[in-house]
This record gives C-alpha cells, structure tokens and sequence, in this order.
C-alpha cells in the first residue's frame, strides 16, 4: 500500500506546475497562431521550449486565434485574464483590424482597453505592432504603424515595433501568401522577439 502511494505521489509531483509558475499570455491573431502550420513550429510553442531552459518557472498560454481583430480580442480577454491570471500579456493584435480598412481610432481604443485591463491586474505588457502592404495607401499604412508606437508611449507598456522584421519582405521565410512566416520564417520571429520577452521578464 504504500509503494502505491508513493507511487502516486511521484507522478503527481512529476505533473504538476513548477512551484511559483508565473504565467504569460500571448493575445495574438494568425500571426502568433502558428497559421497553416503545426503548433510546435508557430514562435509562441518555440518561445515555450526555450524559455523552459532559461525561466522553467514560466508557463505560456497561446489565446491567439486566426482572424481575430482587436474588437474580438477586447471581447475574450476579461475572461482569459480572470482564467489564467497571467503576470505578463503579449498583445498582438491590430493586423486583421488594417487589413479590412477599420477606423484606426476605434482600434488603438481596443487595444487600450486590453493594456489597462491586464495593468490593472497587475500584468506587465509587451504590445507588439505591425506594418501593412504598401497597396492600402502610405497615409493609413502609416498611421496604423505609428498607432502602435503612440499607444506605447500613451501607456507606459513596453513595446516592439514589427515581429516580421527581415521576415516579411523575403520569400524564403513566408508562406505562398505573403502575409505568414513559414517554419523557417517563425524561427526567425522568435529571434525578433526573445530579448523583447526577456526584457519583459525581468523583475
């Protein structure tokens, strides 16, 4: 009987979360959803196994969705902030929002409302912003890009300006549409990212 017992006690301390486990989550459209790709391979899943070497303490949850905008995301965090109390937010949202030519107003309001939500949880966030294709005009390209940056600054939130940096203008590193990075091309997403996150993670 107690060979059972310890038995038990083994695997549930061999499944259970690491003690203090912090958590972080990533509010992402298809950009962090790892798009026409399996999971593993998307840059949330390999930011997870290479934090696990430097922070183990640390547990990633990827609520990123494929075609969400910042009204959707806006909709679904209250609830995601209650579930997983996370002590840092990575806000990746606005692309899908550009894409279909909505009002950048009403957008950074979203995206705002999110930023205070998570500080007032007491949540560290890392908003990450997006370029769009030259073809929406150089007016709201440049708009939607700055949006990003006055929000930052507005807020006090830390901040990285493009994830697709020396990603999005090669075709070696994107999907056949142009707008998705490919296995290869996440590798490189997470290189962009990483010292952003361990910035983030910082006391």
């Amino acid at each position: 009987m107690k060979k059972i017992i310890l038995l038990f006690s083994l695997l549930f301390l061999a499944n259970a979360s690491p003690i203090n486990a912090q958590n972080l989550l990533v509010m992402g459209d298809s950009l962090s959803a790892a798009y026409n790709l399996r999971q593993q391979d998307g840059w949330v899943s390999l930011m997870s196994a290479k934090l696990s070497q430097s922070h183990p303490n640390v547990n990633i949850v990827n609520a990123s969705v494929s075609g969400e905008t910042t009204q959707g995301g806006a909709a679904r965090f209250p609830n995601l902030l209650r579930t997983h109390q996370p002590n840092w937010v990575i806000l990746e949202l606005g692309a899908n929002d550009g894409l279909r030519g909505y009002p950048l107003d009403i957008a950074k309001d979203n995206l705002k409302q999110m930023i205070n939500a998570a500080s007032r949880q007491g949540a560290e966030v890392l908003l990450v912003g997006n370029h769009l294709p030259p073809n929406y005009g150089r007016l709201y390209t440049e708009q939607f890009f700055n949006m990003f940056k006055e929000l930052a600054t507005e807020t006090g939130v830390a901040y990285y300006p493009f994830m697709l940096e020396n990603v999005a203008l090669d075709p070696s590193l994107m999907l056949s549409d142009g707008l998705h990075p490919n296995v290869e091309g996440q590798k490189k997403v997470l290189e962009n990212l990483y010292p952003a996150v361990i910035e983030l993670l910082q006391p």
